[in-house]
């Protein structure tokens, strides 16, 4: 998923810049087999609570719903 973040909030916006470097960082060189799709869903979701997380700090919650329903997608139960 991850991409960039453009919701006005600086603070946010560079939170989620950050995190979308640290899960690119955690997809080089991975591979196409089972043990790659789960550092795959496993970047993916660290990245998403990472932006959840600042929503809440940094945007009053504003926004925070797509990143929950990516996290459902994913297994997570939203969390």
């Amino acid at each position: 998923m991850g991409g960039k973040i453009q919701s006005g909030n600086l603070a946010h916006d560079q939170a989620c810049a950050l995190a979308e470097g640290v899960r690119q960082a955690a997809l080089i060189g991975n591979t196409q087999n089972a043990a790659g799709q789960v550092v795959s869903n496993n970047a993916e979701i660290a990245w998403a609570r990472s932006c959840v997380a600042s929503c809440v700090a940094n945007n009053s919650g504003a926004g925070a719903e797509a990143f929950r329903s990516l996290l459902r997608a994913l297994g997570t139960g939203g969390t």
